[in-house]
């Protein structure tokens, strides 16, 4: 089966699959498992080269959503009549039934129930083992510096936080993706501070930037040092990859 992938959440749900050596092309942001680097790349994911896709004649394409802006994409798709699903997961329990909906499409639906049924268990595992930690502490994810962007209720940001026994500061927020202030991230206080700025390599993030911000010095998370820049990667995509993420908070809160 020939697959394409153009999103990098797609791609790495059929990694997680086990089912790489499928895809036959991927969107230019597309960079786990190193493998799909050698792959055709058809562009950035808000405006994939649909030309590109048809000519690989693929017998499925993985599309997404999860920027506003992709419906060009499923335009295009349309146009030139290929196959393709829609992936768009805000959820864990959906990012499984995700892996589920790709096993079933390519045509092996034991595998996709198997494979959600693993990724729900170490979550639930996870679950369990959050509930007997007191004191959680608090933490400020800044997905985007200027303007600043958080996650909120909706956003699986906020249920990694709770399995690693934190509490997203901005978890009562009812949308996925809050935008707030510096003054306002000020006043929460978060004991920890997240840096994962989207579609940004952390060698390139600088955590010093916070301290200049007015009023920042002042905030537990800078006087005690807890400024953990991470890999956007294993945070910001909808995909089975935000488990490794899960593991390396819990660490970091918890040791």
């Amino acid at each position: 089966m020939r697959i394409v992938s153009i999103c990098p959440s797609n791609t790495e749900i059929v990694a997680y699959l086990g089912k790489e050596e499928m895809l036959v092309g991927v969107d230019n942001y597309s960079d786990f498992p190193e493998q799909v680097n050698q792959l055709p790349k058809l562009g950035p994911d808000l405006s994939i080269d649909i030309d590109k896709v048809a000519a690989l004649q693929p017998d499925l394409v993985l599309a997404s959503l999860s920027v506003p802006g992709m419906e060009k994409n499923i335009e295009g798709l349309n146009e030139y009549n290929l196959p393709y699903i829609i992936l768009d997961p805000g959820t864990l329990e959906e990012i499984a039934a995700d892996i589920e909906k790709v096993g079933a499409a390519i045509g092996m639906k034991e595998l996709g129930e198997e494979k959600a049924s693993a990724f729900l268990n170490e979550i639930q595992t996870y679950r369990q083992r959050s509930k007997n930690i007191r004191g959680k502490p608090s933490l400020y994810w800044e997905w985007w510096p200027k303007p600043i962007f958080t996650p909120g209720k909706g956003n699986w940001l906020t249920e990694i936080s709770e399995l690693a026994g934190g509490v997203n500061i901005y978890a009562g927020e009812p949308a996925a993706s809050v935008q707030t202030d510096w003054e306002d991230v000020r006043e929460r206080d978060p004991d920890h501070i997240c840096m994962v700025w989207v579609g940004v390599k952390e060698e390139k993030m600088n955590p010093d930037l916070l301290k200049k911000r007015p009023g920042w010095l002042d905030m537990k998370a800078i006087k005690e040092d807890r400024i953990h820049v991470l890999e956007e990667s294993l945070y910001c995509r909808p995909s089975p990859r935000l488990l490794e993420g899960l593991r390396k908070l819990y660490k970091v809160l918890n040791t």
